[in-house]
């Protein structure tokens, strides 16, 4: 299940300093629109459709959950920060930067300003060699053929020369020291939502909880001490026998994985639902699972106030969550944030994002990313 639209762009520049234009708009892209996961090479070719100095060009893979309407909009707005001028007449003119919207996951729009596929893209060498660059699986939704396909049969015969690499934002953030990750926080805080987030940007697996498939769930919340046990011994069995398949079937060593919870979870709930006697029979049974349980690599923390909590919860709209109280939330904060300090052998990294909205807004994202960065050069 993909949580966010890929997007090709192509970039062009022939005014000024060419390839600082691009990594300019490289950067407000990334920090205003989407998340910029692959780049293609630098490309330098003739103007095409008048004559003028020659270009660099490029693409680039762009993740978003915005609309392709919304993306054109703040591409525009992204030129005009560059000093792009468009004039009334239209036409093709020298420009410091221009930025196409090429493709929109396998979607075919048409709009009055906004024609998806482009139009023009298969009479364009400098806007198919970047894509092709770029190794994405994508076919031309209405002329039914690959990208390399198009190269073979573009009448354009214009020579497009590779100047240099390019280097994507996103390759700043570097995570191969972690294969494992876990990231977890109270509900409602949006752990699934940034697991999902990362693993498609860094093209990592996902292992994500099951928690909707629980019949016990809402009943717990109706009558939590009726139901208390019965909830955490299903979760624990549940979450032991996803791990262990899950796992299972990567390498360790060699797969990135990104867990929306860590099996602790069981341990550090039972404590707060389950009364003195039961907790005690579950810590035995738990003590016996967590012995054999991975440890991530990393262990991320979302922490969010109450406060904030709350009105997600009430969001997100599942009707069995909507008579949580703050005082249990409180409590499970609570929980997390004792466990936390017990575990001198767990990497952990707490997140404060009670201010932050990394589902809506690029610039929170990617300020949970850098936290991320920085835990990794320590």
């Amino acid at each position: 299940m993909k949580s966010q639209h890929q997007v090709i762009l192509s970039l062009g520049s022939n005014q000024g300093n060419r390839l600082k234009n691009i990594e300019l708009c490289f950067e407000l892209i990334h920090y205003e629109i989407g998340t910029i996961v692959k780049v293609s090479k630098l490309y330098e070719t003739p103007s095409w459709g008048f004559e003028s100095e020659a270009f660099y060009n490029c693409a680039l893979v762009l993740h978003t959950t915005k609309t392709a309407e919304q993306v054109l909009e703040q591409v525009l707005e992204v030129e005009k920060k560059l000093g792009r001028i468009r004039s009334e007449g239209g036409g093709y003119q020298s420009r410091i930067i221009d930025i196409d919207l090429i493709a929109f996951d396998d979607e075919i729009l048409n709009f009055e300003h906004l024609q998806i596929p482009h139009p023009l893209m298969q009479d364009r060498k400098f806007v198919l060699l970047p894509f092709q660059d770029l190794n994405v699986d994508w076919q031309h939704p209405i002329l039914k053929k690959s990208i390399s396909e198009l190269i073979q049969i573009s009448p354009d015969d214009s020579v497009c020369e590779v100047v240099q690499n390019l280097e994507s934002p996103l390759d700043k953030i570097i995570l191969n020291q972690y294969n494992y990750i876990a990231i977890e926080g109270n509900i409602g805080a949006g752990k699934s939502t940034l697991a999902l987030k990362m693993a498609e940007d860094f093209n990592a697996k996902t292992v994500l909880e099951r928690f909707a498939d629980n019949p016990f769930l809402p009943k717990f919340y109706e009558d939590q001490s009726r139901y208390a046990f019965s909830l955490e011994m299903s979760f624990l069995a549940d979450r032991y026998q996803q791990l262990s398949d899950d796992l299972s079937q990567f390498d360790l060593f060699k797969d990135f994985i990104i867990a929306d919870y860590h099996i602790f979870k069981s341990l550090l709930f039972s404590k707060i639902t389950l009364e003195e006697d039961e907790f005690r029979l579950y810590r035995t049974l738990f003590d016996i699972i967590y012995k054999e349980m991975p440890k991530p690599d990393l262990y991320i923390y979302l922490y969010q106030n109450t406060d904030r909590l709350l009105q997600n919860i009430k969001n997100r709209g599942r009707s069995y969550e909507q008579d949580i109280t703050s005082e249990y939330l409180d409590k499970i904060n609570k929980g997390y944030l004792e466990y936390i300090k017990t575990q001198t052998d767990l990497n952990v990294l707490v997140i404060d994002v009670s201010d932050r909205d990394f589902v809506n807004k690029q610039e929170d994202y990617l300020f949970v990313l850098n936290e991320i960065k920085e835990k990794s050069s320590l």
